[in-house]
This record gives C-alpha cells, sequence and structure tokens, in this order.
C-alpha cells in the first residue's frame, strides 16, 4: 500500500512539472491538486479509537448475559449427591460430554423451539421465555428438588451455538462462534482482524434480533461515550458492519489506485494540450 502511494505520488509530481512547462499557472496546478487529494487524505481524528479515554472514569463492569432465543441450543447438565440418581436427567453422561466436541454437543443437545419450549427429561417441557441460561439452571434447580426428584441437585445450563458476524472494512469478515457467558464489541472485532484503515469507526452499525424483534444501534469507536450502553456487549446472533469511511468512499470514485492515478493523469495531461495550443 506505501509503495502504490509513492508511487502516485512520483506521478503527480512528474505531471505538476509538466503542466507548469506547458504554461498553466502555478495556482490553478496547486488547486488542482488540493481538490484531488482532499479526496483521499485522512486524519488521525479518523482512524484513533477511544479519544476520550483520559477522561473516563472507572466504573463496575457487570457483564450482561443474554436471554435464550428460540433456535437456542443448550446443554443442560445436572449432578446429584447420588451421580447415577441424576444419569435420566441428562441426554449424555458427564465423561462423554468432557470428551466431546463442541459440534457433538450440540447435535445432543436441547433446541428452543419457536415458542420458547424445551422438552426436558421426566418433568417435560418447559418454557424459556425471558430467561437467561443461569435463571433457567436456577429454575430447573428448584423443581427437582422442590418436586422430590433428586437431593441437592446442581445444574448447569450453557448456550452451545452463540455466535455473531462482522462484515464490511475488517481484515477477516465472517461469522464467529463463542460460548462465552459475554463478549465485548472490541473483543468481536478483534477476531475479525480489526478494521483496515478505510474502515468508519465513528459509525459502526450494530444489527441485533431478541424477542421477534429487530434494532440497529450505532457505536461510534472513537469515544467512550457508548461503554454504558446495551451495545457494549455483543448478544448472539448479532451483526456489526463496517462501512468505509468518506474518505474512502470518495477517492474510491476519485483516486481509488494506481491504475486509477494513471487515468487521471493522461486525462488532465489530455485536457492541457488541447488548451494550450
Amino acid at each position: 500500500m506505501i509503495m502504490k502511494h509513492l508511487f502516485a505520488l512520483k506521478i503527480i509530481q512528474a505531471i505538476f512539472v509538466f503542466l507548469q512547462t506547458m504554461g498553466l499557472k502555478l495556482n490553478r496546478v496547486l488547486l488542482l491538486f488540493f481538490v484531488l487529494f482532499s479526496f483521499s487524505c485522512a486524519t488521525k481524528k479518523d482512524v484513533i479509537y477511544l479519544q476520550d479515554n483520559s477522561n473516563y472514569e472507572t466504573v463496575n463492569v457487570l457483564p450482561s448475559e443474554s436471554t435464550i432465543q428460540p433456535n437456542d441450543i443448550l446443554k443442560i447438565t445436572v449432578g446429584a449427591l447420588i451421580p447415577e440418581a441424576a444419569l435420566p436427567y441428562n441426554k449424555s453422561s458427564a465423561s462423554s460430554f468432557q470428551s466431546a466436541s463442541i459440534d457433538i454437543m450440540k447435535l445432543d443437545g436441547y433446541v428452543v423451539s419457536n415458542s420458547n419450549i424445551i422438552d426436558f427429561p421426566i418433568i417435560g417441557e418447559i418454557n424459556v421465555t425471558n430467561k437467561t441460561p443461569k435463571q433457567l439452571a436456577a429454575f430447573i434447580q428448584n423443581i427437582l428438588e422442590k418436586d422430590g426428584h433428586l437431593k441437592s441437585p446442581a445444574v448447569e445450563v450453557r448456550l452451545l451455538n452463540g455466535k455473531f458476524t462482522v462484515l464490511g472494512e475488517v481484515n477477516k469478515p465472517g461469522t464467529y462462534d463463542f460460548t462465552e457467558t459475554s463478549i465485548t464489541v472490541f473483543q468481536a472485532l478483534g477476531l475479525a482482524g480489526d478494521l483496515t484503515i478505510n474502515g468508519q469507526r465513528e459509525d459502526i452499525l450494530l444489527i441485533r434480533e431478541i424477542d421477534g424483534k429487530r434494532t440497529i444501534s450505532h457505536i461510534d469507536l472513537t469515544t467512550t461515550k457508548w461503554f454504558d450502553s446495551d451495545s457494549y456487549y455483543i448478544k448472539p446472533n448479532d451483526v456489526l458492519v463496517v462501512n468505509p469511511n468518506i474518505k474512502q468512499v470518495k477517492s474510491s470514485g476519485i483516486i481509488g489506485d494506481t491504475s486509477t492515478v494513471l487515468g487521471v493523469a493522461s486525462l488532465i495531461i489530455s485536457i492541457t494540450i488541447l488548451l494550450t495550443r
């Protein structure tokens, strides 16, 4: 990229000398190149993250856990004082889970229906509406103990198919899986290889669908003001869109690459020759 810019500058320098020899006034030459470069130059303000970080005050961080959604795949493990007593409440034994891959776990997991229902062994149908995995674990544990199924049961619920998508001006766009209970926007962008130099940092689009409703939020990576918003943590099925910055959009139409520079140079020289004959 640097070599391309240096080559382009060499071409422009040669054009500058040529136009002067053709009698074009210096102020017109400067004006022409100022217009061209005004579309392709970027400033530090356009690319530096969290520019107001010196004013940021320490706050307590409380990671948010997403509520369970339709088509989520859950791993639910039930334990008890007598391990054998808990076997009927598990789809597979604990030992097989430890050695299984995440893909095998998905095949053996509980798929949440479109009506937010899972079919749990012995207990039957359980409505998971508005419950986080942690809340669902407490709910099942309470049923097992209160109804006399198990003595001192322990329940763990985890989401197996958490994923997010990053599109646009990043180095590795794509869809990424995660099993953590929480992941931040910065971590998500890091997995996607960070923004390219052409990415618009002031307006990252976050597309989110929860409980059948779709929202679009706007994130400005150059400031910390959004840290306390719901957009700070990624939720399953989120989509991040990084559009090209204004400079890149404009330069793609005027001076996008070396071949474009050569085309513009040829046009300028041709027009100058015609006008000075």
